[in-house]
């Protein structure tokens, strides 16, 4: 299947990492050129160099979310070095494990700061082309948090929460515009971050690493943590021509582990 992505332009935040790397690698494979950001800039480089020995096209650029006032420089860069955005990956990083009360307002501001207006800043900068050209794709990976609340993620529940109402209420803005915005959750996907929470609940509850991952393990429907590449081959088709008419959707690649219809 052509997804007619050749030649299109797509930044992915957090292209250093297990999901927004395999994001990258993906969008790169069907022909995007790619801007590949990620706070750790040689975690960013390394998604680079695999994309271009692989014969793609990208650029790697070492982005910090919570500098908001980088924003504009950081798109013009790309649009100097690769042309207008047409795709939109906004990935970002997770906050600390916490309870829902009792955590600092400076601590929420700071995730507020990286994981959300970072994102509502880098859309609206990038829209205008978007609208330009009538056509863009703008899509958002937040958490499985936004349907089951996860005990002891009290901010990302609620941040990325945020991020939902914001990409339905865009979606019906820019419908007309030829652009499209959706939000993808991941379940339990074997990235660093899951492992990093399953270690935490380990620490907490005095288990065995390998026990809380059976455990989580136990309740996936398909008997198994999901494969980065599995996550980001379902962004890539929502990233395509061929997703014309998808907007407004969250879509859940999780293996079934969400319980709610």
């Amino acid at each position: 299947m052509d997804l007619g992505l050749n030649n299109k332009v797509a930044l992915v935040l957090g292209a250093g990492g297990g999901l927004g790397g395999a994001i990258a690698r993906t969008l790169a494979a069907e022909g995007a050129r790619v801007a590949a950001a990620d706070l750790n800039l040689e975690a960013a480089e390394k998604t680079v160099a695999d994309i271009r020995q692989a014969g793609g096209t990208a650029e790697a650029i070492g982005w910090d979310l919570a500098a908001l006032s980088s924003i504009d420089g950081h798109i013009s860069s790309v649009e100097s070095k690769l042309g207008a955005i047409g795709v939109l990956v906004n990935n970002t990083g997770g906050p600390p494990p916490t309870p829902a009360a009792g955590q600092d307002l400076a601590l929420w501001s700071k995730h507020f700061e990286a994981m959300v207006l970072s994102v509502i800043g880098i859309t609206d900068r990038v829209l205008p082309g978007m609208k330009a050209a009538g056509w863009g794709r703008i899509i958002t990976s937040t958490s499985s948090g936004v349907v089951a609340p996860i005990a002891n993620l009290g901010i990302s529940n609620a941040l990325r929460l945020t991020l939902v109402g914001w990409s339905k209420t865009l979606a019906r803005e820019v419908g007309r515009d030829g652009i499209t915005a959706n939000i993808v959750l991941p379940g339990r996907i074997a990235t660093q971050r899951i492992t990093f929470l399953d270690e935490q609940k380990a620490k907490r509850e005095g288990r065995e690493v390998s026990d809380v991952s059976a455990e989580s393990t136990a309740t996936i429907p398909v008997g198994r943590y999901g494969n980065p590449q599995e996550y980001a081959d379902v962004v890539a088709f929502i990233a395509s021509q061929r997703a014309s008419y998808l907007t407004g959707s969250v879509i859940r690649i999780d293996g079934g582990l969400i319980q709610s219809i």
